[in-house]
C-alpha cells in the first residue's frame, strides 16, 4: 500500500492525498490550490497519474480548497465514484457552479480589461464542467460502513467543521487509515463536537491552527462593539465570509444581538447568492447542526437577501451605514470585492475578518497590514479600519487538534501531518510528541510513502 500527497502537504489548500492497494486508487479529497500565485499555477498542471485510472474520491466537505478541483479532473478523464454525505453533496454543488462562474467572469474581465499576462485568459474550467461532476456523487450515512472493494471498508464520521463535514475511515489491508478532513471547534456556535476516532495504524491530522490557541474572547461581543462604533461615526461594516457555515454563524450572532437590542437598527445585508442556497441546506438538514427550524426561518428575516448583481450595486451606491456579509472570506473573489473597491478607501468603514486567511489572499494581506489592495486589476488605497475576530473561526485549534487524537487506544505507527502552513505544522508535531509521544511526519508535496 502506498500513499502520496499530491495536495495540502505544507499549505493548508489543494487537499488531495492518493491511497493505492491492491490496484485500487482512491483520493481522499480533491480541492483547489488558492493563495500565492505558485501554488494558484498548480491549479494548471496535470495529477502524477492519469485522473482515469482513479477509481474513488472520497470527499470530507465541501470547501473549495477540499472539492475544486473536481472539475478539472472529471474533464480530464475520472468516471468513478464520489463519496459523502449529503449535505457535502448540496454544498458541493453550490460551491463548484460558484466557483465556476466566478472563473468565467474573472476570465472575462480580464479579457475585456486586458490585465491579463496571456493572450487570451480562460477558466480553470467551466459552469458546463462543473456540472458533470454531479452524476459522479454517491451519499453516505455516517457511522455506517460502505465497501469499496471486497477488502476496502471506509466509514464517515461527524469532523464538526462545516454542516456535513466528515473525517474518513479507511481499513484495508488490515489496517486502519484514519483521515481527519478539516477537524470542528468543540464549543462551536452552530456545529456539533467533532467524532474522536478510537482506532488508528496511520493518522492523517490537518494542521490549520496547529501553532495557535484561539483567543478566550468573547465573538459576539466582539461584533456588537465593532459594529456600534462604525455605525456611531456614519460608516459601513463589510464582512467578507465563507457562504458556508460561518456567514450563518454570523447571522445567528447578529440575530442574537438585535434581538437582545445590542446593536442598532439599520439595514443587515447578506449579499452571497451561494449563502442564501446554503440557508436552505441548513434547513433540510437539522441534525447537522444546533439550530431549529424556527430559529433559521427567524434568523434569515432579518436580513436583505441579495442575490441579484444589479441590487448588489444598489446596496453599495446607497450610502447609509449597514452591515454587509459577502463572500468570499479570503477575499480571493465574489460579491465583496465589488463592496470593496467602494468602501475600502472610506476611513469610516470597518472590515471585520473571520475565519482562517492562506497565505497571499487579499484577506491575508489586509491583516497583514498591507498600504494598497488590487481588485479587477487595479490598486486601492486601503483607509479602512481592519479588524479581525477569531472566535469564529471553523478550524479547531491547538488544543481541539490535541483533544482529537485523545481517544485512540493504542498508538498509532504514524500520524501525517497536512493542511497547514510551515510554522503550524512544526510546532503541532512537537506538542503530538510531548503529549502522546506518537511519531508524526510532515510530508512534502508529491512525497509518497509505503505503509
Amino acid at each position: 500500500m502506498k500513499v502520496q500527497f499530491i495536495g495540502g502537504a505544507g499549505t493548508v489548500t489543494g487537499s488531495k492525498t492518493l491511497i493505492e492497494s491492491n490496484g485500487i486508487r482512491i483520493l481522499i479529497d480533491c480541492g483547489l490550490f488558492q493563495g500565492i500565485k505558485p501554488l494558484r499555477e498548480l491549479n494548471w498542471e496535470p495529477l502524477p497519474i492519469l485522473p482515469s485510472t482513479i477509481d474513488f474520491v472520497l470527499l470530507t466537505h465541501g470547501h473549495l480548497d477540499h472539492c475544486g478541483w473536481l472539475p478539472r479532473l472529471v474533464s480530464k478523464g475520472f468516471k468513478g465514484k464520489i463519496y459523502c454525505s449529503s449535505p457535502t453533496k448540496d454544498i458541493a454543488k453550490l460551491i463548484l457552479l460558484d466557483s465556476s462562474k466566478i472563473q468565467e467572469e474573472e476570465a472575462r474581465k480580464a479579457n475585456e480589461g486586458k490585465y491579463s499576462k496571456h493572450q487570451v485568459a480562460e477558466p480553470l474550467y467551466t459552469i458546463i464542467e462543473a456540472q458533470q461532476v454531479f452524476p459522479l456523487f454517491r451519499v453516505i450515512k455516517t457511522n455506517e460502513s460502505i465497501f469499496l472493494d471486497t477488502e476496502i471498508e471506509a466509514r464517515f464520521s461527524n469532523a464538526g467543521h462545516i454542516l456535513g463535514a466528515c473525517s474518513v475511515e479507511l481499513k484495508l489491508e488490515d489496517k486502519t487509515l484514519v483521515f481527519s478532513g478539516d477537524i470542528g471547534r468543540d464549543d462551536d456556535v452552530l456545529m456539533y463536537a467533532p467524532t474522536k476516532p478510537q482506532e488508528a495504524d496511520y493518522v492523517f491530522l490537518e494542521s490549520t491552527y496547529g501553532n495557535r490557541i484561539h483567543a478566550n474572547s468573547d465573538a459576539k461581543l466582539e461584533l456588537e462593539t465593532y459594529i456600534n462604533n462604525t455605525i456611531e461615526k456614519g460608516g459601513t461594516i463589510i464582512i467578507p465570509s465563507f457562504a458556508v457555515e460561518r456567514a450563518q454563524s454570523i447571522m445567528f450572532l447578529l440575530w442574537r444581538l438585535k434581538k437582545e437590542d445590542r446593536i442598532p437598527s439599520v439595514p443587515y445585508i447578506f449579499d452571497t447568492p451561494m449563502g442564501i442556497s446554503a440557508l436552505k441546506v441548513f434547513s433540510n438538514n437539522k441534525k447537522w447542526h444546533k439550530l431549529s427550524l424556527a430559529d433559521c426561518e427567524e434568523m434569515a428575516a432579518m436580513f436583505s437577501l441579495v442575490s441579484d448583481y444589479q441590487e448588489t450595486m444598489s446596496t453599495i451606491l446607497d450610502s447609509q451605514p449597514k452591515v454587509v456579509i459577502a463572500a468570499s472570506g479570503m477575499a480571493t473573489g465574489g460579491r465583496v470585492l465589488s463592496y470593496l473597491e467602494h468602501y475600502i478607501g472610506l476611513p469610516e468603514t470597518t472590515i471585520v475578518i473571520v475565519g482562517f486567511q492562506a497565505e497571499g489572499t487579499r484577506g491575508r494581506k489586509l491583516l497583514e497590514g498591507v498600504q494598497e489592495i488590487k481588485l479587477h486589476g487595479k490598486y486601492f488605497p486601503v483607509k479602512a479600519l481592519i479588524l479581525e475576530i477569531e472566535g469564529l473561526s471553523a478550524h479547531g485549534d491547538q488544543k481541539d487538534l490535541l483533544n482529537w487524537l485523545s481517544e485512540l487506544e493504542k498508538k498509532p505507527k504514524k500520524v501525517f501531518l497536512v493542511h497547514g502552513e510551515r510554522e503550524s505544522l512544526d510546532e503541532l508535531q512537537v506538542k503530538i510528541n510531548e503529549k502522546y509521544g506518537f511519531d508524526c511526519i510532515v510530508p512534502l508535496m508529491g512525497q509518497a510513502f509505503d505503509l
